[in-house]
């Protein structure tokens, strides 16, 4: 990859702020872990997203797509390819009655404010979910009984080919933190949601009892990238890491989280290196003494 080509390329239709070379990904994910991308790219339109992956595949250059980066692990070489981040600077929001159409940047926790100030209720499960819109819909998302599922009427994405396609819920494939977006590789560029009339302090009064249950139970004074492992079928991860032993669990700055053994976070400087070397700790002990293999909930990506 030359990347000061690349880099020029991209300043031909982005500004300096939105193209960054050798960027700490430490500073673009929730954990505040990992090394630098070659080249960061923060797009502002669909046009721009079009026109950088346009030029990644003329140049025959690998390229990776991310939100808030809250449910990932970026190890610590880095990633050498050109990684381009759909978040706060994608992010404008359209609501039509009960209809609400955004861009896939916009972070849930922001959506959800939005929706309150209109008094639209069926969206207060997200209220809490870290992450942005794009993100919470590409692995259906969901939390307290509710899912992106519940509330989506459709998705415009792009597919491999750089055509948009606008697709009805029915047919994306909305399962347990999977969907026909991460089959295809499809990057979701705005959601449209249906949601209903309600009366303002009704919902309020769920986002903040959802957002009490959150604080008390979650370790969310410390950086991680939420729940660490799926839900095993017929068990919930946190309380076989828990019966295993390993709540508190440590290698080097990561650790089993003591309020919620669901969680791996990163006390002080914790490395990619070692969140690995404790899921594989985690899963071993798990399988071991149950007989349950924990698979990773959080998307672990980077140079090995």
């Amino acid at each position: 990859m030359d990347k000061n080509k690349l880099y020029q390329q991209f300043l031909t239709f982005m500004t300096k702020e939105n193209v960054l070379l050798d960027e700490p990904m430490k500073k673009h994910t929730s954990f505040k872990i990992g090394g630098p991308a070659d080249i960061l790219l923060t797009p502002q339109s669909i046009d721009e997203i079009q026109r950088a992956i346009e030029v990644c595949k003329a140049e025959g250059v690998a390229y990776f797509v991310m939100g808030n980066g809250s449910n990932l692990l970026i190890r610590d070489k880095g990633i050498r390819k050109v990684v381009i981040k759909i978040a706060e600077k994608f992010n404008h929001v359209v609501i039509a009655e009960e209809k609400v159409t955004a861009q896939a940047g916009i972070l849930l926790s922001t959506l959800s404010k939005r929706v309150l100030q209109k008094n639209l209720k069926g969206f207060e499960f997200a209220s809490g979910i870290p992450g942005t819109l794009g993100g919470a819909v590409t692995m259906n998302a969901g939390a307290y009984g509710g899912e992106m599922k519940d509330v989506i009427k459709h998705c415009k994405v792009l597919n491999e080919e750089g055509e948009i396609l606008d697709l009805p819920c029915e047919v994306l494939q909305l399962g347990y933190r999977t969907s026909i977006i991460q089959k295809k590789n499809y990057i979701v560029l705005e959601v449209t949601v249906q949601l209903e009339k309600g009366q303002y302090d009704e919902i309020k009064a769920v986002i903040d009892d959802l957002t009490e249950k959150r604080t008390t139970k979650q370790p969310l004074h410390f950086p991680s990238a939420g729940s660490t492992f799926k839900r095993p079928q017929g068990y919930f991860a946190g309380k076989l890491i828990q019966d295993a032993g390993l709540k508190g669990a440590r290698v080097g700055d990561a650790q089993v989280s003591e309020l919620h053994s669901g969680f791996i976070v990163n006390v002080g400087d914790a490395t990619a290196e070692d969140v690995l070397n404790l899921i594989a700790l985690v899963q071993k002990n798990v399988l071991e003494k149950f007989d349950v293999v924990l698979e990773p909930e959080v998307r672990i990506v980077g140079e090995e």
